[in-house]
């Protein structure tokens, strides 16, 4: 079976910086063990980096989120903590310009996987996005977030995504 683990957004932005919220720190050892799990059975690993540059409140997305965020370069647009002391160069890398990234999509869709995992931040937003986006590349592939390495800044939100997306028949696996 060929899988992948995708990391999306675990930044210091939307961690411990200008978007952070608790319980995205919390995460950060349970993302940490999965990626290490899936290093340890020989799986492909993605990393997203939600990416701006200095003009961020001049496009649609900054008029509607007035937080500047994830600058490339900035310490904000880093992996956070243990999660970037993870990061390798053999890992890929995807820097996305919005919530979700149609080049993840097609880069899945041509290396035709049988299994993708999706941790990280934003569960309502980017998270969701990049779900929806590779549940659309690979209609027969099993889809799984893993509920307990993943979240937002708003529970309610968060609740609805989780319900969305197994709506979508994508898995959510360790939903409590």
């Amino acid at each position: 079976m060929k899988e992948i683990l995708l990391v999306i957004d675990y930044q210091n932005d939307f961690v411990n910086g200008a978007l952070g919220f608790p319980q995205a720190v919390s995460l950060e050892d349970a993302i940490a063990e999965k990626i290490k799990i899936y290093r340890n059975n020989g799986a492909e690993i993605i990393f997203t980096f939600d990416t701006h540059t200095g003009e961020y409140l001049n496009t649609q997305e900054g008029r509607n989120l007035p937080v500047v965020h994830c600058i490339k370069g900035t310490e904000g647009w880093n992996l956070y903590g243990k999660i970037a002391e993870l990061c390798t160069e053999k890992d890929t890398i995807f820097e996305k310009i919005a919530f979700g990234s149609m080049e993840l999509a097609e880069y899945l869709a041509e290396n035709q996987y049988d299994r993708v995992e999706l941790v990280g931040v934003v569960s309502n937003i980017c998270l969701l996005s990049d779900a929806v986006l590779a549940k659309a590349a690979l209609p027969e592939a099993e889809i799984v977030v893993d509920a307990a390495c993943v979240a937002s800044n708003d529970e309610r939100l968060h609740e609805a995504a989780m319900d969305v997306m197994e709506s979508l028949q994508i898995r959510i696996i360790n939903r409590l």
